[in-house]
């Protein structure tokens, strides 16, 4: 990495030996390369340079107008942007990852980005301004800004987002640790980015969270955090020997949910303490063995009250030393853990352990006392804390070159067995979805707000809009479905484009009240993951707990991260896909649906065990990856499918998804891969049936399901005579930006 040791200690180079063309046996994870723009600057030597010097770059807000009232202290980064460029998210994902790159002559092999505001600046100013032209709002989804990327750094694998609020960097860590360790790749670019714009900057001000002097990590007189902005990205390699660049190893990292409240954390820590537990489980390393914890700390009173909490239970005699930099920084919402990532990587590479910035007067409630300035100090291995919105909890522990441990290449992909599963259209929930399904009908359009709801505890709703009550309502089908002994502990969830009520009702009041007033119940529902959250606190599942947005490929990519996190003996998950329809947003965001005839939505979810059992069907998430500069998808599918069905009866039929926006050249893809395997048997176009939304294909997964159960698909489907499957399996096939396939066996 260019530049990056030029200010502190001598640059330790390290030659890559050739492993060969062959499987890695024995690797591990090394940090290649990093990418970082934030309040302190941009890249990594100009963060160095601010760290070492204790710098606090909180500012007035001056990124947009404050109407009413003096601008409040924000983490801003202060480096000209392209105004006819794409939004600001992008741009400034695309900087640090350049950075990250360089030196590097190939693309990354995956990228795994987490976001929560993806093209939001953008969309804010043309809603203000009435556009409504949908080319306009291109950019707007948040799984846009790892799309981007692929797109121009030219990626041909899986890409993914993982958008869950705070914790949304740390987590595709582990997304990533997992995914090299199957050995499908072997480099992944992963990190987060947020920026800055009106609804997290009047949302966190609705909720009072916000310190108008600043915010001061665990001081005794903290107030609130100070929203911010940055982009900061880690190029993972997986290598038997360290890479020419490595910088530090990535060792572990952990996940878990609270499942308790969908904005404050639990009062003890104990997801902040679970996830922490098992990012050391998955490092293999003691608490004696850390030396510095790079901290959550926000500076509001709750959470860091949580998190020393949960960090005095886990080091209830001798505490590393720790510090947050949002005092410096601002909180950068999805970027935040990315960036404790780099720094605690600067930490480790230099021996520099940075100030709690901020913190004049240590809180003598707290059993925690991080440093107040720059310490010279040898780091061996650190531990990074993210705690988000809905209880979603992330930590990781980084190490120095040669302080970690190697591990074995594991099986991918995995079968997943179904234990139940459940499914809400337009025709209404499984039973009368499945019927006119198998009877030709369509599926298309939306239950009433009622329909959705039946079954559920009145209190529950009380706040919920659509699609937290369309997730509920498929969770509390799946509930009844398993016994307590099969109850889900984590939860994975896909949606292309969140919630769009709370989104679209939180930000009509703020344009109409001249931004006087701002909904912290909308804001807190507005985020991508608070259905899961929700989700969580129902099931009372305290595992992982994700939330996956990709538009048409969101149920696809919660599916393959579930299959990547499953464990033997692991307590079953849930995976879940739905959107929700909106009048307004949806023709603008969608451009598949905005060229149906029948506005719809819906989605399905499974209770799904890792492994084959007895009596159960499976899935089996088979393929994944992106089609922009990559001519050999098609080729590299066959492989995956034909070697996948070796030693099966086979693929008895094809239920595709071609998304409207994509009908061409899916078209055109559906015809190469059918050709190059050969298939002769049934090819139903399930978006004929459910119409148009991100997520009909979790819809057609439990579609598939019904089939495969039944053994025969009907002649209302083939167009012919009935077919029998003969014990052979169903394919889901995605097609369009990416390609995917999912495998359905009885």
């Amino acid at each position: 990495m260019p530049g990056i040791c030029h200010t502190g200690n001598a640059r330790r180079v390290y030659n890559r030996k050739p492993t060969g063309k062959g499987e890695l046996k024995n690797p591990r994870v090394y940090i290649t390369g990093m990418g970082i723009i934030s309040p302190l600057g941009a890249g990594c030597p100009a963060t160095l340079d601010a760290l070492i010097q204790g710098q606090r770059q909180i500012i007035p807000l001056s990124l947009f107008p404050v109407l009413h009232g003096d601008p409040l202290p924000v983490g801003q980064i202060q480096v000209p942007m392209n105004d006819t460029g794409p939004p600001r998210t992008h741009q400034l994902a695309l900087k640090s990852a350049r950075e990250a790159l360089s030196g590097h002559n190939r693309p990354p092999e995956a990228i795994i980005i987490g976001s929560t505001t993806g093209g939001m600046p953008d969309t804010e100013n043309r809603l203000m301004d009435k556009i409504e032209d949908p080319e306009a709002y291109r950019y707007h989804a948040t799984g846009s800004v790892a799309d981007y990327l692929a797109d121009t750094l030219g990626c041909s694998g899986p890409v993914l987002t993982v958008s869950t609020a705070c914790s949304s960097g740390t987590a595709t860590f582990k997304i990533a640790l997992e995914l090299l360790r199957t050995g499908r790749v072997k480099s992944v670019l992963a990190g987060g980015i947020d920026a800055l714009c009106r609804l997290t900057y009047y949302g966190f001000n609705a909720l009072q969270l916000i310190d108008p002097s600043g915010p001061k990590p665990f001081d005794r007189h903290r107030h609130g955090m100070g929203v911010g902005e940055a982009a900061a990205l880690l190029l993972l390699e997986a290598s038997e020997t360290p890479p020419e660049n490595a910088v530090a190893e990535l060792q572990g990292a952990g996940l878990s949910c609270d499942a308790y409240h969908p904005t404050a954390p639990h009062p003890q820590g104990d997801g902040a303490l679970a996830a922490m537990i098992a990012a050391l489980a998955d490092a293999d390393t003691p608490t004696d063995q850390i030396d510095y914890i790079n901290l959550h700390g926000t500076g509001t009173i709750d959470n860091d009250a949580s998190e020393a909490a949960a960090i005095d239970r886990l080091f209830p005699h001798k505490k590393p030393v720790a510090s947050s930099i949002k005092g410096s920084t601002g909180h950068s919402l999805a970027a935040a853990g990315a960036v404790g990532a780099i720094v605690s990587a600067l930490a480790i590479h230099h021996g520099l352990i940075p100030a709690n910035t901020g913190m004049n007067e240590p809180d003598p409630k707290l059993p925690l006392r991080p440093t107040p300035a720059p310490v010279r100090k040898p780091v061996n291995q650190a531990l990074v804390n993210s705690l988000g919105f809905g209880g979603n909890n992330a930590a990781a522990v980084l190490g120095q070159i040669g302080s970690g441990k190697s591990f074995k290449i594991q099986q991918h992909p995995k079968k997943l067995s179904v234990l139940a599963n459940a499914c809400l259209t337009g025709a209404g929930d499984t039973t009368p979805t499945l019927d006119l399904f198998c009877r030709g009908q369509s599926l298309a359009g939306q239950l009433s707000a009622s329909a959705i709801s039946t079954g559920l505890p009145t209190a529950m709703l009380r706040r919920l809009k659509r699609l937290p009550r369309m997730v509920l309502s498929l969770c509390a089908a799946i509930d009844q479905k398993v016994d307590s002994a099969h109850c889900p502990g984590s939860v994975y969830l896909g949606t292309g484009w969140g919630a769009l009520s709370e989104t679209h009702r939180f930000l009509t009041q703020l344009f109409e009240s001249d931004e006087r007033f701002a909904s912290p119940i909308d804001f807190t529902g507005s985020v991508h993951n608070a259905p899961a959250g929700h989700v969580a606190t129902y099931l009372k599942a305290r595992g992982p707990n994700l939330t996956l947005t990709g538009g048409d490929y969101s149920f696809e990519q919660a599916l393959f991260t579930a299959s990547l996190l499953a464990e033997d003996n692991d307590q079953p998950c849930i995976v879940i896909g739905a959107d929700e329809h909106h009048p307004d947003f949806t023709p603008l965001f969608d451009s598949s649906s905005r060229r149906s005839q029948v506005p719809s939505d819906g989605g399905a979810a499974f209770c799904l065990q890792h492994g084959s059992h007895p009596l159960h069907p499976t899935l089996c998430c088979l393929f994944y990856a992106h089609v922009n500069k990559n001519p050999e998808v098609i080729s590299e599918g066959v492989a995956t499918l034909n070697k996948a069905v070796s030693g099966t009866k086979g693929i008895g039929a094809i239920l595709y998804g071609r998304p409207k926006r994509y009908e061409s050249i899916g078209k055109l893809q559906l015809d190469s891969l059918t050709t190059a395997l050969s298939f002769k048997g049934p090819q139903i176009p399930y978006r004929s049936f459910t119409g148009e939304f991100a997520t009909a294909s979790a819809v057609a997964t439990s579609l598939a399901l019904a089939l495969v159960r039944d053994q025969k698909i009907p002649t209302t489907l083939t167009g012919a005579r009935p077919f029998d499957l003969n014990g052979q399996g169903i394919l889901i096939l995605g097609l369009g930006k990416y390609i995917s396939a999912i495998l359905v066996n009885a």
